[in-house]
């Protein structure tokens, strides 16, 4: 992979009804239903809106066989109504409605973690290597099954790994780890490959960002080793709805695309369907436009792993670098609105030549050099033009605005030298991302460990148009482990208080600063036990305060318990009109009437002790 200048990664051409995913095909748009399957005209409905809003692709829940075999009456009315897009079912626990609907629709999502094992229950089990290839043996006679009428009707498949149905069987030998997300896919790959069966897309979702591109990495790298080349399908399962949602999304698949990868992408709102296409298009577009730029030209540090989670060590300047999270500077350079968030306040306020008269008392600014008095809370911002003042400073933090192509040996030698700069890394590059990485290679060559706050410009008026690029840009290269900060600047009709909110929530998502509650939701689907969006809507309503928690909302067990192994507690659809409630991965109630169902989780939250009163927040 080459980490500086953006190529889409080869692969082999999968055929999918009148699509082809994969090699120099573009980058295929999907979503899924959220409808009863059983209920064939809302699903159809459904899909003609789909459909309009861009969509090339869409899945189905298929539960069993009956949901499997109606697949059918919904193919049959979009293709009497002149709709010629490929459906794809959706298939968890259920062999037998796979082969159903293998007969049937163009393609069919498998999941390894519950193909054919036992739902998880989260135990440690203990095999022999004996005993775990008989395991693999129940699976093989199983997929092989399916993949016979896969090749029969000319059906597809993705093999698509969740994080959170990882088997039993895998998490004990493997771990609830990236590395058991690999495995997953690879024993029903070799199975495939063995049967002569290539028609194969594949996924590695998780609602962790990290997590997600790590296993997305790994199984590439493991890919390329064995000469193996399948599509991809990106997607962050459970991003949530709305600002957080769009952002968590753009962080995850963004990251991914940047690095080259990706067939085919699945924004998971939770919101209607139809609302995902403008997002997935808009990132991917947005993507897409660094093809053929002008080579950016680096040199990879040896020791940089892009498997691991570690960040960049660097030195502690006041409250920037060393251990202390990523800050966020509010740029508000080009406005004389110095409004602050009540909840997401800057740890600076960058403000140009001079702080202006309704600068907010308390509030730490940073001023152009020559504006700049030895004040306390002030601090200078030098350009490299004249660094050269920096040693007269008496600033305890110096802040250097700095370009990739501006990182002479001069350069070097100062940030090496003085132990009270921050570097402020600035980009114009089409592929402002490879040219931040290759800045941040040539620091680690050179064993500078200067902090480093990331700086990108936009001039956005639409929010989803900024939370996408923003989550992209700023995404990728923190989840790389580089950035001890952020500055997104933005020249259009945004307020800054909402530009300062998405840099949070961009720290946020790349899970290196937590400023708010995180809700792990699902996108909904046909297995959806309850509405998800009311209920999202109710559940940040009550609990949007607890800004030191994580809470999932799921609509059904299929991924929920496993998904929501990174929540504190979580809200689970069990049955119509019941939900049962979880702390970490424990079933602590179930079968609660959902009328009653927010008292409960509050009264469980403040049994553990979690529980703090808004005003006291």
């Amino acid at each position: 992979m080459d980490f500086f200048n953006y190529h889409r990664r080869p692969t082999i051409d999968v055929h999918i009804g009148n699509i082809t995913m994969g090699g120099n095909h573009p980058i295929v748009l999907q979503t899924m239903t959220n409808t009863n399957t059983l209920d064939t005209d809302a699903s159809v409905a459904q899909c003609e809106r789909i459909i309009a809003a861009g969509a090339q692709l869409i899945r189905l829940t298929a539960q069993g066989v009956r949901e499997a075999e109606n697949l059918r009456n919904i193919k049959q009315q979009l293709r009497d109504k002149g709709y010629s897009t490929p459906l794809s079912a959706d298939i968890h626990f259920n062999p037998r409605a796979a082969e159903a609907a293998a007969k049937i629709v163009e393609k069919v999502r498998i999941n390894p973690g519950n193909f054919v094992d036992k739902q998880k229950t989260f135990a440690q089990l203990e095999y022999t290597d004996e005993e775990y290839l008989q395991e693999l043996q129940k699976i093989r006679v199983k997929v092989v099954d399916f993949l016979n009428v896969c090749k029969e009707y000319g059906t597809a498949v993705r093999i698509g790994v969740n994080h959170g149905s990882l088997s039993d069987r895998i998490m004990s030998r493997y771990g609830d780890t990236p590395q058991g997300m690999v495995e997953s896919c690879m024993e029903y790959l070799r199975i495939a490959l063995d049967e002569g069966f290539t028609d194969i897309v594949i996924s590695m979702k998780a609602s962790n960002t990290l997590l997600m591109t790590k296993a997305v990495r790994l199984l590439v790298d493991r890919m390329d080793k064995e000469n193996i080349h399948f599509p991809l399908h990106l997607g962050v399962t459970e991003a949530g709805n709305g600002e957080d949602g769009r952002i968590k999304s753009a962080v995850g698949i963004g990251a991914l695309l940047s690095d080259g990868l990706g067939d085919t992408v699945r924004v998971s709102l939770s919101e209607d369907p139809e609302a995902e296409i403008p997002v997935a298009r808009k990132l991917v577009d947005y993507v897409l436009q660094r093809q053929g730029h002008p080579k950016i030209e680096g040199k990879i540090f040896e020791g940089f792993d892009p498997f691991s989670t570690d960040r960049r060590n660097t030195s502690a300047v006041r409250n920037i670098g060393g251990d202390f999270v990523p800050v966020v500077i509010s740029d508000r350079s080009q406005t004389e609105d110095m409004t602050i968030h009540p909840h997401f306040i800057p740890d600076f306020m960058y403000v140009g030549a001079s702080i202006p008269a309704n600068f907010p008392k308390g509030m730490k600014a940073i001023v152009d050099y020559k504006g700049w008095h030895n004040e306390i809370d002030r601090f200078p911002l030098f350009t490299v033009q004249n660094m050269n003042e920096i040693p007269n400073s008496e600033a305890n933090v110096n802040f250097l605005r700095i370009s990739y192509p501006q990182l002479s040996d001069e350069v070097m030698n100062m940030l090496k030298t003085y132990p009270n700069v921050v570097a402020i890394l600035t980009t114009n590059h089409v592929n402002g991302v490879g040219e931040q990485r290759a800045f941040f290679h040539a620091l680690l060559n050179a064993d500078c460990r200067v902090p480093v706050i990331l700086q990108r410009h936009y001039a956005e008026n639409d929010p989803e148009d900024i939370q996408v690029k923003a989550g992209a840009d700023f995404g990728t290269v923190l989840l790389d482990g580089f950035g001890n900060g952020v500055m997104l600047s933005n020249v259009g009709t945004i307020s800054p208080v909402d530009i300062d909110s998405y840099a949070f929530g961009i720290l946020q998502a790349a899970r290196v600063r937590t400023s708010k509650t995180e809700f792990i939701s699902c996108p909904s689907c046909g297995r959806t036990l309850f509405d998800l969006q009311t209920t999202v809507a109710l559940i940040k309503q009550h609990f949007s305060h607890l800004k030191h928690l994580k809470i999932g909302v799921m609509g059904c067990i299929v991924n929920g318990p496993g998904e929501m192994a990174d929540a504190d507690y979580g809200y689970v659809g069990a049955e119509h009109g019941k939900i049962s409630l979880y702390k970490k991965k424990q079933l602590v109630e179930k079968n609660i009437p959902q009328e009653h169902a927010v008292e409960r989780l509050i009264r469980l939250i403040k049994d553990n002790g979690d529980w703090v009163d808004p005003d006291d927040n």
